[in-house]
């Protein structure tokens, strides 16, 4: 999903006075974990987490029902920093250069309606500025499809102007074919070994065709209300398909942002944004908010899943928020609760 770039212009004592519920108690210490309620009456969510991690210091709340901290769910378009990490790290030991065309890694396959991988970098893809069309918009999300399909379907339509930022999926599933072609392994099976077991990310993984979550888990709806708890994640692939849990999405983010799976050349690289003029880094994207704190994270929007991380730049402060359902009816609470969360508290 694309970085939500809209937010609250509005001081934050006033935005927290504004969606602070009609009747409460004592003021909570943590201004986040009291406008979590509102992600359910007033966004439609059935239920709603949020873990932070500040320091050494975790804290959890949850709001509605059929949900716990424990909870695996499906994360989205987060898996694109999964995707992203995994680059800089095969650039950074030489696999590879950021500045490959696509062409010279997946010969032939980028031709058609204008669309020309001789003239795409891997940078461009990790930056949403090839101008590929997005497949999803096709599939809608619901289609269960093999990479090269998802490819083949985005190149039925002319790209859109080189350099610019555009996010699309297709961007990240060719990052996937890539990383099977430098390795030999699937992007599956490089980011177990190089993310996944190091950090002792019990509660991830990246399930391929299977339907089912790991237990524990919750239920998931759409915006309907339908049950779709069962999903093949293949209708996101290398874009989408990571299953997670709260507490493992902050120990990544922590350890990312903190040095521990980039050196530090690598991790400038994945922040700076200059290519997408601002608005994307590689598979993370800044958002200042309205006290001027910048964070940086992404969000993640799958059939009955939507996702929120945001970070301080160095890891020490992290929080994942989630819902489960893909769409809020009132989308302008993520930025209330990214502001409550990292903006200073005044007595």
């Amino acid at each position: 999903m694309p970085p939500l770039r809209t937010l609250l212009a509005v001081p934050v004592s006033l935005a927290l006075l504004a969606l602070a519920p009609i009747a409460s108690s004592a003021p909570s210490a943590f201004p986040a974990d009291t406008l979590l309620p509102l992600l359910v009456t007033r966004g439609g969510a059935p239920a709603a987490a949020l873990l932070a991690l500040d320091g050494n210091d975790s804290r959890y709340a949850h709001a509605g029902e059929g949900m716990t901290r424990a909870d695996h769910f499906r994360a989205g378009s987060i898996t694109k920093t999964f995707i992203a990490t995994l680059f800089l790290q095969l650039a950074d030991e030489q696999r590879l250069s950021l500045s490959d065309t696509v062409e010279e890694h997946l010969p032939g396959l980028v031709r058609g309606a204008g669309n020309d991988g001789r003239a795409l970098t891997l940078r461009s893809l990790l930056t949403h500025t090839s101008g590929l069309y997005d497949f999803s918009a096709d599939t809608r999300g619901t289609v269960p499809v093999t990479p090269l399909q998802a490819v083949r379907i985005a190149l039925t339509h002319p790209p859109a102007d080189r350099g610019r930022f555009s996010y699309s999926n297709t961007n990240y599933v060719l990052l996937g074919l890539v990383v099977e072609q430098v390795t030999g392994r699937s992007y599956a099976t490089e980011a177990e070994r190089r993310i996944i077991t190091p950090l002792r990310l019990t509660g991830t993984s990246f399930p391929g065709s299977r339907t089912s979550l790991p237990r524990p888990h919750g239920r998931a709806y759409s915006a309907d209300g339908t049950d779709v708890t069962l999903l093949d994640p293949r209708v996101a692939g290398a874009a989408g398909e990571a299953v997670t849990t709260l507490a493992d999405l902050n120990r990544f983010y922590a350890a990312l942002l903190g040095g521990e799976l980039l050196p530090p050349r690598r991790l400038r690289e994945m922040l700076d944004t200059r290519a997408a003029h601002g608005a994307y880094g590689m598979g993370l994207f800044p958002v200042e908010l309205p006290c001027g704190t910048t964070v940086w994270g992404h969000n993640g929007r799958i059939s009955g899943s939507y996702v929120r991380i945001a970070a301080t730049v160095d890891g020490r402060h992290v929080l994942t928020f989630r819902v489960n359902t893909d769409a809020m009816a009132d989308p302008g609470l993520e930025s209330a609760v990214l502001a409550a969360e990292f903006c200073p508290r005044t007595s």
